[in-house]
């Protein structure tokens, strides 16, 4: 019985290390997704403040009234 239960520790404590290796390299790659993601939206962010800022100052020189001209005094 002895041996089974070395033999079993052995093989759980193999299947921890390949687990735990599996578990990292799934977890970094999430936290690379993220990332990407992350910086995709802030990228697209920055692109669509510059377009409404863009749009709010085309708005704003097309509302402003014009001066009319002096009749030359």
């Amino acid at each position: 019985m002895t041996d089974f239960s070395k033999s079993r520790e052995r093989a759980e404590a193999a299947f921890g290390k390949t687990q735990s290796k599996t578990q990292s390299l799934s977890r970094n790659r999430t936290i690379s997704e993220i990332d990407a993601v992350a910086q995709a939206r802030d990228e697209k962010t920055i692109r669509l403040r510059a377009l409404r800022k863009a749009k709010e100052a085309g708005d704003l020189a097309a509302s402003a009234p014009e001066k009319p001209k002096s009749a030359g005094k």
